[in-house]
């Protein structure tokens, strides 16, 4: 397969839909104390599809340096490469982009993770974690790709269709969820958006949201990152939810090439009743439509609808609002240095996050 990587500055990355793969979203994590890369990859068609065209296909690539150790990384890729092969192909595709790589990132660099953003092509399947670590490996050289412990960012989520009008993207949703828009807004829900100056309000309203569901809490600079970086292609937004002055519910909604994408979110355990979440995704909505987005990522279910889930009730949530379900691929791994990297997923199985004794 041929392909061809050159290292570039993060600035002149191409514009995406895929927000964690623009040069925004590298500023997020630079700021967050993160080193990342940019590389130009080109391909050959016929390499990547059913194809016999002599053309090249070209894309980019951000990785992100994650700390494992005083002394270790891994280069973490989220959401990419985008640049998707045939299934019979992306095996051989991936292995030959991270030895590409390995010349271009730090020795310290022990694997590359990868969070891909193809859909899952064997959601049908059910296939065990054996098998799809051989399926992925297959045509493979070194059969070094390996199934991640866990995903980083979600890989099941539901897109909304922007096109249609707004009365049309209401009549796809769930007759309780556009009752539960109306009444909020009967109730005097008022959602605007904020700046800067409201990120500690929507820092209580997020402290409130992983105690009451025992979710891990970030620190405020994590959120203190997203304000500040330019980029033309790429911002986020903060939307709050008020009933007369009081928060009740508050996102950071992201906005890169023609897609609207739902970050971060938080509400209040007080006044539920209100439907204050349902008025803030329906301003979400009404708002990437005025910015010309075509679609609208919800950004993480549970991948089915089982109750069993811990997320079962956020999927209800969000299928309600019309959206049709996307399974990716999620996190895969390319070990450079085996041992180290043998170290960090023994790990992982019985520890949360990134560290390597």
């Amino acid at each position: 397969m041929y392909l061809n990587v050159q290292e570039k500055d993060p600035a002149f990355l191409y514009e995406t839909p895929l927000l964690h793969q623009s040069f925004f979203w590298s500023q997020v994590k630079q700021t967050q104390g993160y080193e990342t890369k940019a590389f130009d990859m080109k391909a050959r068609v016929k390499d990547l599809k059913q194809e016999t065209s002599s053309a090249f296909l070209l894309d980019d690539l951000l990785v992100q340096l994650v700390p494992v150790s005083r002394d270790r990384t891994i280069g973490y890729v989220p959401y990419g490469p985008v640049l998707s092969p045939l299934e019979d192909r992306m095996g051989i595709f991936l292995e030959e982009l991270s030895m590409n790589l390995r010349d271009r990132l730090p020795d310290h660099c022990i694997l590359l993770r990868y969070d891909l953003p193809w859909r899952n092509v064997w959601e049908e399947d059910d296939l065990s974690l054996e098998l799809q670590n051989l399926r992925l490996n297959w045509g493979t050289s070194t059969k070094a790709l390996r199934r991640s412990v866990s995903n980083q960012l979600p890989s099941d989520t539901m897109l909304i269709d922007l096109t249609p009008t707004e009365d049309e993207i209401l009549e796809r949703m769930h007759p309780k969820t556009r009752y539960n828009i109306r009444l909020a807004l009967r109730k005097g829900i008022q959602v605007r958006q904020v700046g800067h100056d409201h990120l500690l309000t929507f820092y209580e309203l997020y402290r409130e949201t992983c105690e009451r569901n025992h979710i891990q809490l970030h620190d405020l600079s994590f959120f203190e990152a997203l304000f500040g970086p330019e980029d033309e292609s790429a911002s986020v937004t903060l939307l709050m939810a008020f009933l007369d002055k009081t928060p009740l519910s508050a996102m950071f909604l992201s906005r890169s090439a023609h897609r609207a994408t739902y970050l971060y979110g938080a509400s209040s355990t007080s006044l539920r009743n209100s439907m204050s979440t349902y008025a803030l995704q329906w301003s979400a909505i009404q708002l990437a439509k005025s910015w010309n987005c075509s679609e609208y990522d919800l950004f993480g279910v549970s991948p089915t609808q089982s109750k069993d889930h811990p997320m079962s009730g956020l999927h209800s949530f969000k299928k309600g609002f019309g959206g049709s379900m996307l399974h990716r691929m999620g996190c895969w791994d390319f070990a450079f240095k085996q041992e180290e990297a043998n170290l960090l997923f023994a790990y992982e199985m019985v520890e949360e996050g990134y560290h390597l004794r």
